[in-house]
């Protein structure tokens, strides 16, 4: 558990700091916007599972948090793409992302599983 929350926080951190260092430039906004939300909603969602009203609610957060993470390194990869951030500077937050997720994977396959 501390393991998840520590990355979950750790990206949305990350994502603030890269979005508030992006040039000025429309293109970078928009995509570091975009970045930003699905960044800081792996979080958010993550949170809410832990106060699902129900083991139904509960089951379908990790899936969730999986479609954000995603978004998010999408986003990501396109900054790096557009040549707007030098696609090294992102490899640690690509590499982060991908452990997320492989840990909301796996929740995701343990819960469907083992839904008691």
């Amino acid at each position: 558990m501390k393991r998840i929350v520590k990355h979950h926080c750790t990206i949305a951190l990350r994502i603030i700091r890269m979005d508030a260092a992006l040039p000025k430039s429309t293109e970078a906004q928009v995509l570091g916007t975009q970045a930003l939300r699905s960044g800081m909603s792996v979080g958010a969602i993550f949170r809410e599972a832990w106060h699902a009203r129900s083991k139904a609610e509960f089951i379908s957060k990790p899936g969730d948090c999986l479609k954000e993470i995603d978004e998010s390194a999408y986003w990501l990869e396109l900054l790096a793409e557009a040549e707007i951030v030098p696609a090294q500077r992102l490899a640690s937050l690509h590499d982060e992302a991908n452990q997320l997720t492989a840990i909301f994977t796996t929740i995701s396959k343990s819960t469907k599983s083992n839904p008691s």
